[in-house]
């Protein structure tokens, strides 16, 4: 990322309660183009809530939502979708019992007078798999239930480029996968950035993190405790942020005192 570089999603000062429980505080949090953004944090530090604010699923109480330099209003997914980010949950919202494809296109089905058009639909999802490089899957037409769970992700992921995006949001992409599958969808992870997208990759997994992520945004009770250079912190000094709010070795102040 060159230093002029401008975020394509940005998030500025963000609040969100529910409630009397105040969440989000003052929530900074950007997503570069080219770049995978590690977005990390305890249970309870409002990752979850923070995704879904930028789903579209939550209404922010105030702050602004910025995409490609302008303010925008979401409303909803759809207003999101719209904009060209899409979100990959850690349950996939695949269906076992229908194919890759029928999956791919679940309820943005193609249709040619007014009948489906099953070949330009087969044709999209292969070149959307090739795009990615991805080699693992045999055929479009297998059932989601004779899938492993790599190869689910891997549709998932796939699924998430169809139309256009310019924003992928994954939930803990290499949860319950084995180290080989891991590495393929790590991989994935970085080639998603490298054709230009903005990836947000929320993972508890350090080792992922380090893996792929150029920048790591570390958010503790609510707050963001650092929003750092992957190669300017250590394993250990992230883990610090997470677990108390601050780095002695980042010269970061400790949270806990405005919380």
């Amino acid at each position: 990322m060159t230093a002029d570089a401008q975020p394509i999603l940005e998030l500025r000062g963000v609040n969100k309660s529910f409630g009397v429980v105040h969440v989000l505080h003052d929530v900074d949090f950007q997503v570069y183009p080219g770049q995978v953004t590690a977005l990390v944090g305890d249970n309870g530090a409002g990752k979850s809530t923070l995704v879904k604010t930028i789903a579209g699923i939550y209404h922010i109480d105030s702050g602004a939502f910025l995409f490609e330099g302008r303010p925008v209003t979401v409303r909803s997914p759809n207003d999101v979708s719209a904009l060209g980010v899409e979100v990959v949950y850690q349950d996939l919202a695949l269906c076992d019992n229908l194919d890759i494809v029928e999956n791919m296109f679940l309820g943005r089905e193609l249709k040619s007078r007014g009948l489906l058009d099953e070949a330009r639909m087969e044709t999209m999802a292969r070149d959307a798999l090739a795009s990615l490089s991805v080699r693992t899957v045999k055929s479009v037409r297998q059932t989601v239930s004779s899938l492993s769970g790599g190869q689910r992700q891997t549709v998932a992921i796939a699924k998430s480029v169809l139309w256009n995006s310019k924003v992928v949001l994954l939930d803990e992409p290499t949860a319950a996968l084995g180290v080989a599958q891991t590495r393929q969808v790590i991989d994935l992870v970085r080639r998603l950035a490298d054709q230009g997208l903005g990836v947000v990759l929320i993972s508890h997994n350090m080792s992922d993190v380090f893996a792929v992520a150029d920048r790591i945004c570390a958010l503790y009770l609510g707050r963001v405790a650092a929003d750092v250079a992957a190669s300017e912190v250590s394993h250990a000094q992230v883990v610090e942020l997470i677990t108390a709010g601050r780095s002695g070795d980042l010269g970061l102040a400790s949270l806990t005192e405005s919380v």
